[in-house]
């Protein structure tokens, strides 16, 4: 077995200060008012207008734009993200995928929960100390010499999936617009979210409103979650 950590890779280029990606914005955005003489080819009347659209909740303009996210995780957290409607999503398939075949490695990946220490694990098959890490250790490694004995056996994938848990690694990609991304930010990073949801979403939040001005800039949030105020994420 393998186990592996969460991340996150953003698949969208998006341009240096993110002014491309606000330009469209705002191009669409003044038809509405019919104002295309007051665009500023250096992307400050883009700025102001995102801004101001965003502050009025005119975020329907937001939805004239696109990101897709690729997110390495847990079966369980890959569960909560297809509950987004307004995405689309595309994931790798336990029905197809054959995890006992060269091209894993003849392996299953686990995604290791962060609040779950295998230091004191023996990853050998014998449990070291009755301790969280030595006992999730011990169940990844029974799963997936079940899942590969029925492999052997002659049962198909999907059929032999049954036996696997929810810390299966899996990957997962997200395309949604950017109005359908602040409202998963907005569900998904306060600290009464799931927090291995939160220990991808948290960072790739900071990470967006370091590119794209604007957009996410009136959502804030803690990772770790070291809020000492308990209002995780919230809408300045």
């Amino acid at each position: 077995m393998k186990i592996v950590e969460p991340k996150y890779e953003i698949l969208t280029d998006i341009s240096e200060g993110g002014i491309k990606e606000l330009q469209q914005i705002e191009r669409v955005a003044r038809v509405c008012y019919k104002s295309e003489d007051k665009i500023t080819p250096d992307g400050e009347s883009a700025k102001k207008l995102v801004g101001f659209l965003v502050k009025q909740g005119h975020e329907a303009m937001l939805e004239h734009s696109q990101l897709s996210v690729l997110f390495t995780c847990d079966r369980g957290v890959a569960n909560e993200l297809v509950r987004h409607r307004i995405a689309s999503f595309a994931q790798e398939s336990t029905r197809y995928c054959n995890y006992s075949k060269e091209k894993f490695g003849g392996e299953l990946s686990f995604i290791r929960p962060f609040y779950i220490d295998v230091t004191d694990a023996d990853k050998n098959g014998e449990i070291t100390d009755n301790t969280p890490g030595s006992l999730w250790v011990d169940s990844c490694e029974c799963a997936e010499i079940i899942y590969k004995d029925m492999i052997a056996l002659g049962m198909r994938p999907e059929q032999a999936r049954c036996v696997l848990p929810l810390c299966l690694k899996t990957e997962i990609v997200v395309t949604a617009n950017y109005r359908e991304w602040r409202n998963i930010f907005k569900l998904r990073t306060p600290v009464a979210a799931h927090p291995q949801m939160r220990e991808l979403m948290c960072p790739l939040l900071m990470e967006l409103q370091k590119k794209i001005p604007v957009v996410f800039d009136d959502i804030y949030t803690y990772w770790p979650a070291d809020d000492q105020t308990r209002k995780g994420s919230m809408v300045k």
